[in-house]
């Protein structure tokens, strides 16, 4: 549906929509804790960057793992999250082993789900920690520390913020196309 239909849009508003108050609240709750940390290790547009494309790689492959599946949820970009911080630990050294066996805590709690019969996209929650895993262990820490990267990581989260403002916009017309 997504391909096919030309719905590339449902890839980000997925990230925003939630089943339910408890799994709002769950992915608020680690979005809350691990947001911060990611952000004030790599910058604020890097975050929303960083965000962004964690979760729509997981839900790329969550697409390719169930293709006639649907999931909405933050996990896979707070996956993503996890990832990036222990991709970061490993290649730049700055978070400490301590720190980076808490985070392998959290990723074996979350996998943990796999064994449990509740609908969870574990294929998302992979996608989001393996993306998540490169972009933190490849790109730098801290603030863009030349005028050129300060501009490209800015036009990045710009471009980052209008996807999803297309994505929604996009939704909305499909939604009032409907009815």
């Amino acid at each position: 549906m997504i391909f096919a239909g030309h719905q590339w849009w449902r890839l980000v508003t997925a990230m925003f929509l939630h089943a339910g108050l408890l799994h709002i609240g769950m992915n608020l709750w680690c979005l809350f804790d691990l947001g911060p940390e990611v952000e004030s290790l790599f910058s604020t547009p890097k975050f929303v960057v960083l965000y962004l494309a964690t979760g729509v790689f997981g839900f790329l492959v969550s697409l390719f793992w169930r293709p006639y599946g649907s999931s909405v949820g933050a996990s896979g970009a707070i996956v993503g999250l996890i990832g990036i911080l222990i991709g970061a630990s490993y290649h730049h050294g700055t978070l400490g082993q301590d720190y980076r066996r808490r985070l392998w805590f959290w990723v074996a709690y979350i996998l943990l789900f796999i064994f449990l019969p509740i609908p969870v996209d574990n294929a998302a929650h992979i996608g989001g920690l393996v993306s998540g895993l490169a972009l933190g262990y490849f790109i730098p820490e801290g603030e863009p520390d030349t005028r050129a990267s300060e501009t490209l990581w800015n036009t990045l989260a710009l471009v980052s913020v209008l996807i999803i403002a297309a994505s929604f916009a996009m939704m909305a017309l499909q939604l009032n196309a409907k009815y």
